[in-house]
């Protein structure tokens, strides 16, 4: 996925097994944030900071989307243990991930795998992605996409 791109129609489903479209934020602005695992220290600081400034995004015409390989319970658990206001898609089969070119070789400790790259896509009203950030900043991530969204 890069800018300029229409994001794909089935998005997923939530963790109560809900669809969710893109049709769905059609006229809204969107922000999918891709991340590698529910109740990692990175991942849950991105999440709060997301939870922290969700009533900024919302006036600022956002809705928000979190998406990881998690199952639906796992995100069920995450999202009550943090109060996380927005939905959770569970990618476990990596469908979205692959659509928006996130998951990627990764190395660690010497071992190459397939995993997540944390990766936030900014959307605007028509479902085209606007801007992507690559270099999240998991503990003031609210703030880095409005600072984004401004310019």
């Amino acid at each position: 996925m890069n800018i300029g791109d229409h994001i794909p129609e089935l998005l997923g489903r939530d963790a109560e097994g809900n669809e969710i479209h893109a049709a769905d934020f059609a006229g809204h602005k969107l922000i999918i944030y891709f991340y590698p695992k529910d109740n990692t220290p990175g991942c849950t600081a991105q999440a709060c900071s997301l939870a922290e400034g969700y009533g900024r995004l919302q006036a600022a015409g956002f809705a928000l989307l979190g998406v990881s390989r998690d199952s639906a319970a796992s995100h069920v658990k995450f999202a009550a243990k943090h109060s996380l206001p927005f939905p959770l898609i569970a990618d476990e089969d990596t469908s979205l991930n692959q659509a928006f070119g996130v998951w990627r070789e990764k190395k660690m400790a010497g071992r190459t795998y397939m995993g997540t790259v944390r990766t936030t896509f900014i959307i605007n009203e028509q479902g085209i992605v606007t801007h992507i950030i690559d270099k999240v900043n998991t503990k003031d991530h609210a703030s880095q996409i409005l600072q984004l969204a401004d310019d």
